[in-house]
């Protein structure tokens, strides 16, 4: 009989645990709450909190939504998010994760340090603000909205080639990308530029990053590997493809229903495991269906 571990170290960062406890807290109270978006990018997570009564909103439904309340989840959001709740009367709980928060505030304040010396004449140009991180993802929507829609994102090297690297430069990165593509894309700049000042920021969460060498460890010491993990999850795709490098026989879930036990047979030392927005309850339920077959 194969021997089954869950991976101490998976399951969800200190933000997501903060923003599901808040929501908990408030349905225990009062049986209902909108989130806006997904509160965490796990399907499975999602659907036993909306059995509990949370209701997952975009943000072209806040516009409509008056005097209710409203949660924001561990990504954080632009400015503009704040002041359509205050004109609409919404109550806000604030889930932004302390991380995402500081880097918000360190982008708004260097943007507008370098605003009021622009309108004093002390520079003649704004420096270029760069945030490494997915396009259109909701904590990257929340760093730019800092910078009243001026910081640019790059996903990849390839995306410095349109820009004007001979202005003054400051990178960020989204708190869940890999140091290794931070690293590249500061290298890539140091090569290119050949005037005006470059300051790099690693802004990157070490809970995420750490859990990488953690992470290739774990699936090394087994002989298959179940990954698990929301299809819209950033951070899991890249740990998930951190483990299949270490360890090929690394199958990829969403939850239960995507289980392959062909792609286990044989495998004497199975290892489970998960992205920071992976829940521990639906990790273990597929340990126990695994055990079961």
């Amino acid at each position: 009989m194969a021997i089954i571990e869950i991976d101490d170290n998976s399951g969800f960062c200190f933000g997501v645990v903060t923003a599901i406890d808040k929501a908990e807290a408030e349905l225990e109270r009062s049986g209902s709450l909108y989130c806006l978006g997904d509160i965490v990018h796990n399907a499975s997570e999602v659907e036993r909190l909306r059995l509990r009564g949370l209701d997952t909103i975009t943000h072209s439904d806040l516009e409509d939504l008056h005097d209710a309340t409203v949660l924001l989840r561990a990504h954080g959001e632009p400015p503009s998010t704040y002041e359509k709740a205050r004109r609409n009367n919404i109550t806000v709980i604030d889930a932004t994760c302390p991380v995402v928060l500081q880097l918000q505030k360190r982008i708004k304040t260097a943007y507008d340090l370098n605003r009021k010396k622009l309108s004093e004449g002390l520079i003649k140009q704004m420096p270029l603000i760069l945030i490494y991180g997915k396009e259109g993802h909701a904590e990257v929507n929340g760093l730019v909205g800092q910078t009243e829609g001026e910081a640019k994102v790059i996903q990849k090297i390839e995306d410095l080639d349109s820009l004007d690297l001979s202005r003054d430069i400051l990178l960020y990165s989204q708190t869940t990308k890999s140091l290794d593509g931070f690293r590249r894309i500061v290298a890539e700049i140091k090569d290119r530029k050949k005037e005006g000042d470059f300051q790099y920021f690693d802004t990157i969460c070490r809970q995420v990053a750490n859990r990488l060498d953690g992470l290739r460890e774990f699936a090394g010491t087994h002989d298959a590997v179940v990954f698990v993990c929301g299809a819209k999850s950033s951070n899991g795709k890249v740990l998930f493809e951190e483990c299949k490098k270490v360890n090929p026989r690394t199958i990829l879930v969403s939850d239960e229903s995507d289980l392959d036990m062909e792609m286990l047979e044989k495998a004497e030392r199975i290892g489970i495991c998960g992205a920071t927005s992976t829940p521990r309850w639906l990790m273990q339920k597929i340990a126990d269906l695994i055990k079961e077959a």
